[in-house]
C-alpha cells in the first residue's frame, strides 16, 4: 500500500513537471523524434519530472510483486485526486464540472473493484503463458498506435474543434497498459534476483516482458509528450489513467491466472465497477468547450477612410 501511494504521488508530479517544461518548448512532433528528444534533454525541468516517473516505475515494481493486478490498479487510480490538484494549482487548468463529476464516478467505480477484493481468495499472479501474453499485447499495440495516429489527422483539420485529448489518453492507456503487464512479468520473474542473480536475469531476458517495456517506453515517450504539450493534464492523464487500469485489469487477471471472486457479490462489485469505469469514458466530451467571446474591440479606421473623413469635414465648412 505504501508503494503504491508512493508511485501516485511520483507520476502525478512526474506528469505535471514535464507538461510545464513543455509549454515553454517550441512545438513538438511525433514525426520529429530526434529533434523531440533533443528537446527535451535540454530541459532540466522535464529531466526531473521523468526522474520522478522513472522512481514511480520502481514503486510500481514492488507493488506488482505484493498486491493482486486488480487491486493495484485501484490504488493507482486514486491517484487522480492528486494529479487534480496539481494540474490547477501549477499549470492552471481549468477543469470543467462535468470532468470533475467524471473523475470523481471513476473514482467511485474503481473503489467498487477494490471492494471486490478478498484477502482470503485473491493471490497474486506467478506468471502468464507467453502465448497468452503475445495474444494479448502484440493486437493492443496495434490498436493504440493505429488510435493515437487517427488522433493526430482529427488534430490536423484546423476546422474542428480543438481536441480535449480524448484520443490521445485511451492511445497512450493501451500502450501503458500493456505496459502494465511487461511490468507485472518482470516483477514475477527477478522475484529471485538476490539469491539467484543469474538465473533470474537468464529468466527475465528470456522472456517477452524486457522487449515489450522497451517497445512501449519507446513509443509512450514520443507519443506521450507531444499530446502533453497539446493537450491538457487533467483530462488526457485520467483518461489514460483508467484505460490502462480496465485493461490491466480485466486482462491482467486473466493472462496471470488471479481468480476472479467466487462470492456473487464480490463479482457483482468487479463487473459493475469495471463497466461503469468504461461508460464514463466513453460518455467524457471529446471537445473542450469554446473559451468565451471576448469584448469586442472597434475596427480603427483605415488612412483611407480617415481621409475622406476630413475632405467631408472640410466641404461642410466651405
Amino acid at each position: 500500500m505504501a508503494a503504491a501511494l508512493l508511485a501516485n504521488v511520483l507520476y502525478s508530479t512526474g506528469f505535471v513537471l514535464q507538461k510545464r517544461a513543455l509549454g515553454g518548448m517550441p512545438a513538438v512532433s511525433v514525426r520529429q523524434p530526434a529533434r523531440l528528444l533533443l528537446r527535451l534533454i535540454g530541459s532540466p525541468l522535464w529531466i526531473v519530472g521523468a526522474l520522478a516517473l522513472a522512481a514511480g516505475f520502481g514503486a510500481q515494481l514492488v507493488v506488482y510483486r505484493t498486491l493482486p493486478i486488480a487491486a493495484a490498479q485501484g490504488i493507482f487510480v486514486s491517484g487522480l485526486v492528486l494529479l487534480l490538484l496539481l494540474s490547477e494549482r501549477l499549470l492552471g487548468e481549468r477543469i470543467p464540472g462535468r470532468e470533475r463529476l467524471a473523475v470523481g464516478v471513476i473514482l467511485v467505480a474503481l473503489v467498487m473493484v477494490v471492494l471486490s477484493l478478498s484477502p482470503e481468495t485473491d493471490t497474486v499472479g506467478a506468471g502468464a503463458p507467453v502465448p497468452v501474453i503475445l495474444l494479448v499485447c502484440v493486437p493492443s499495440l496495434a490498436v493504440g498506435i493505429w488510435w493515437y495516429a487517427a488522433a493526430e489527422r482529427r488534430a490536423r483539420r484546423q476546422h474542428r474543434k480543438p481536441a480535449t485529448g480524448v484520443g490521445y489518453g485511451v492511445a497512450l492507456g493501451l500502450l501503458y497498459g500493456v505496459s502494465s503487464l511487461a511490468v507485472k512479468g518482470v516483477s514475477v520473474r527477478s522475484a529471485g534476483l538476490l539469491d539467484r542473480p543469474a538465473a533470474a536475469l537468464s529468466g527475465v531476458l528470456g522472456s517477452p516482458y524486457p522487449y515489450l517495456l522497451l517497445f512501449t517506453g519507446a513509443f509512450g515517450l514520443v507519443m506521450s509528450q507531444a499530446a502533453l504539450q497539446r493537450c491538457r493534464v487533467s483530462l488526457i492523464v485520467p483518461v489514460c489513467t483508467t484505460v490502462t487500469s480496465v485493461f490491466t485489469a480485466v486482462l491482467g487477471t486473466f493472462a496471470f491466472g488471479e481468480a476472479l471472486p467466487g462470492d456473487p457479490v464480490r463479482l457483482a462489485l468487479r463487473v459493475m465497477g469495471t463497466l461503469l469505469a468504461v461508460s464514463v469514458l466513453l460518455a467524457m466530451p471529446k471537445h473542450d468547450p469554446p473559451e468565451p467571446p471576448g469584448p469586442a474591440v472597434p475596427p480603427s479606421p483605415t488612412p483611407a477612410a480617415t481621409a475622406t473623413a476630413e475632405e467631408l469635414t472640410a466641404h461642410e465648412r466651405r
